[in-house]
Order: structure tokens, then sequence, then C-alpha cells
């Protein structure tokens, strides 16, 4: 009866001690939760103008940060526009319903002045569109089929082969989780991101399914070369601990799903995927281990199978790729080595593997010295009908490749360029063919 009427603290107060208290306690917490929907907050609907978008932008901020445990942070199944560089950190069990569309843009007009005001750090880097850092026990779903957060990130993408020259990477992620813990996205519809798209760094325990990653100039099905100008949209990237990322869907043009470093204990499984692959890395000075991709499905891929080293001593070990179809990849089919990429306006600079290797003479793609990769297993993939030569596999002589498993590898139908009849560059590498494997790569053994 006490609680009924008197405040939760003096009830609290009143039962401090006894059998109840805790009870009490807990009814309290419930209490208290509440439904902090954005628009009753006072943020318009479908409104891009410029003042709006700034003040939309400051009631995402403010309602966000307010969020004590048990609460529901609600956008409406309707349309804001809004000023990125939302930052929160701190939150604890609450629920993050976006029913609706958070649009990271204003009108024509403002265009290029919201990437201009964009808010900046001390160093002029920009912020993230969306950045919660140290959360624990945090969702993020949707009561209806899917809630949506749109980059809008054809202006920063640019003139395609020129945009990229002009802002380089200084451009925003459109969700970031930092240092999470307890973590579960679901029924997400993440459209064309700036930058990366999803980026999970130094969580523990995350969850993310039924949901969809979008980044493309055109509506097309292919990764032309105007389409690849949309660079650095990476779809799910996470590093940290205990990952299960499933029935997810991502077309982008860059990493798929990707596996950054210091990360164990991750499984990837009943995915679609249609970028530059399946990734591990770019890996440097860190301990990969323990990486499961399964059950995807990949067309009209630009890369495959994809595990990189950018430098460093690290180590990528312990991985499985297990039941993969992919359908008419663009480029490498599946690829083991050093990372294929520039840091540099200079786009055929080898960092380092030169993106222009091996058409363009003179180009570079060494092994990484002192990166290991150690017992990775390709079972059951199937590649149809891939442009070039099915892959790449290599290491540097000081630290060669332990224990590379192809179990029932398939190409069908390989491109013939550049490798010819090897159908592989394959160089430092312990490697075992097994089942119905073909071709092999020209360093595997064959088992017995």
């Amino acid at each position: 009866g006490d609680v009924e009427w008197l405040s939760c603290n003096r009830a609290i107060m009143r039962t401090r001690g006894s059998a109840s208290g805790a009870a009490v306690a807990l009814l309290c917490g419930v209490a208290r939760a509440a439904v902090i929907d954005v628009e009753t907050a006072g943020a318009v609907a479908g409104d891009d103008s410029w003042d709006t978008v700034w003040k939309n932008g400051g009631i995402l901020n403010q309602t966000l940060a307010k969020l004590a445990p048990g609460d529901v942070w609600v956008v409406p199944n309707k349309t804001f526009y809004v000023m990125g560089g939302v930052v929160i950190a701190g939150l604890k069990n609450v629920t993050i319903q976006i029913d609706g569309t958070l649009a990271f843009a204003s009108d024509d007009l403002h265009g290029e002045q919201y990437m201009d005001d964009f808010p900046r750090d001390s160093s002029g880097h920009v912020f993230e569109c969306l950045h919660f850092i140290n959360c624990v026990d945090i969702t993020f779903t949707s009561s209806m089929e899917v809630g949506t957060l749109a980059g809008h990130g054809g202006k920063w993408w640019g003139i395609p082969g020129i945009g990229y020259l002009e802002r380089g990477e200084n451009r925003p992620r459109l969700l970031r989780l930092e240092g999470c813990t307890s973590v579960l996205v679901e029924k997400l519809a993440l459209l064309q991101s700036p930058y990366w798209t999803f980026y999970a760094n130094s969580v523990e325990g995350l969850e993310v399914r039924h949901s969809v990653i979008d980044a493309r100039r055109f509506d097309d099905d292919g990764h032309t070369i105007i389409d690849t100008t949309a660079f650095n949209t990476d779809g799910f990237d996470v590093s940290g601990n205990n990952v299960w990322i499933h029935d997810c869907v991502v077309w982008n043009q860059d990493d798929s799903f990707c596996v950054k470093d210091g990360s164990t204990n991750m499984v990837f499984e009943r995915i679609n995927a249609s970028g530059v692959g399946l990734t591990i890395g770019s890996i440097g000075d860190s301990v990969v281990k323990n990486i499961t991709f399964r059950d995807a499905y990949m067309q009209n891929s630009i890369k495959g199978i994809y595990l990189k080293f950018r430098g460093g001593n690290g180590s990528i070990s312990d991985v499985l790729y297990e039941n993969i179809v992919i359908d008419k990849p663009s480029q490498w089919a599946i690829w083991i080595g050093p990372a294929q990429q520039s840091d540099s306006k200079d786009l055929c600079a080898a960092h380092p593997c030169s993106i222009c290797w091996p058409t363009l003479p003179g180009a570079e793609c060494p092994g990484v010295p002192g990166a290991q990769y150690a017992n990775i297993t390709l079972r059951n993939v199937t590649v149809n009908s891939p442009k070039q030569s099915p892959g790449v596999l290599i290491a540097d002589q000081s630290t060669p490749m332990k224990n590379v498993v192809f179990d029932n590898v398939k190409v069908n139908s390989p491109g013939s360029e550049p490798w010819g009849k090897d159908f592989y560059k394959c160089e430092n590498v312990d490697g075992l063919a097994t089942g119905t494997t073909d071709p092999v790569p020209p360093c595997f053994k064959m088992a017995a």
C-alpha cells in the first residue's frame, strides 16, 4: 500500500533492510521507466529546412542523454531531418526504438553547408552521425517492419573520382557503438552512409539480426567503376568479443561484413553480401581468433572471401568459411594475403598491396613480414563464373601461412586472367586441398 501513495524514495527508505526492500526498489525502477517520443519532445517531422535540422539534432542529443534505466526512446513513423554529431555515453538498460526515419540531411539549398557545418572535434575531424559510448544492455529495434537511418551519403561521396580527393576519409559513420556491452540491434535499415555504415568497436556481447545495409550511387545490380567511387562505405565493421551477426543483408562498395583488430569469438551466418567481401582486416599488431562465416550468398560481389594484413606482427587464426556461394565476382573470389588498398590520394600506392596490381606494370603486392595466418579453413565454397582467376594467397617468406585447408572449394568456369592455368597466385603457403576442391592452388598439397 505504501508504494501506491508514497514517493519511490520514501518507499525505499521505509522498507530498507526488510525482506521487501529489494522488491520495492525494483517496482520503483519500473515505475520511473518512461517512453520518450522525439516528436512529443519537440522534434519536427517532414521539414528539411536548415533551422529544423539543427533543432532536431539538438533534441536527439538532449533526450537521449537524459534516458534512465528502463526508458524507451521512440522515433515515430515519420521522417525527421537532423544534424549529426549525436554523441551519447553511459546509457544502461534502455531501448532505442526507430519506427520512422532519421535522415541526416537538409534541403538541397543547404547540402554543401550541411557538410561544412557538421559538428567537429578540435582537430577538425567530423563526429559520427550517431555515436554511443560505454553503454550497457542497450537495444536498437523497431515496432515496424524496419526502422531507417538514412545517411544521404551522395553529397559526401561527391563527384565520382573527385569527391574522395576533396574530402578523403573525413566523413561521418552512420552508427557507431564504442566500448558497449550486451547490445542487440535488429530490424534496422542503414542507408547511404557517408563513410563506414555500422562500426561497433571494442564491444563485448553484440547481436545484430534482421537488418539491411545499402550504399550505392545507383539502383543497378553491379559494382561499376562509378559505383565503387562511393569509397569506404563499409557495412558491418566490428571488433571485440562474442559477436553474432545473422540474417542480414549488405550491398555496398567496400568490406561488407568485416572483422577488425583484436577480435575473438565471432559468428556471421545466414547473410547476403555484395561488396568487397566477407572480410577479416585489415589487421595490424593484434590477435584475431575464432571467427566463422557460414551460410552466405554473394551475388555480383567485387571480392568474395577476403583476409588481409596492413602491416605489423599480428595473427589471424582459427578461421572457418563454410557453405559460401559466390556468383560472378568481378575481382578476386578468394584473397588471403596483404591488404589491397591505398591510404593516400595516390590510388595506386601500395599500402601494402596496390589496388592497381597486377594490371599496372610496376605495381607491387608483397607479403607482410611478421604477419601470421594459421588454421584457415574454407569448406563447401562454390564460386560461379568469376571474371578473373579465382584468387590470391600471399605471405611473406619469414612468416608463411600455416595449415590452410580448402575442403570442397569448387570454382566453376574460372576466368583465365591473370594467372592462366595456375588459377591462383600462391606464395609461401602451407596448404592442403581435400574433397572436390578444383582447381587446386599450385602451392597446395592434395590429400591422400
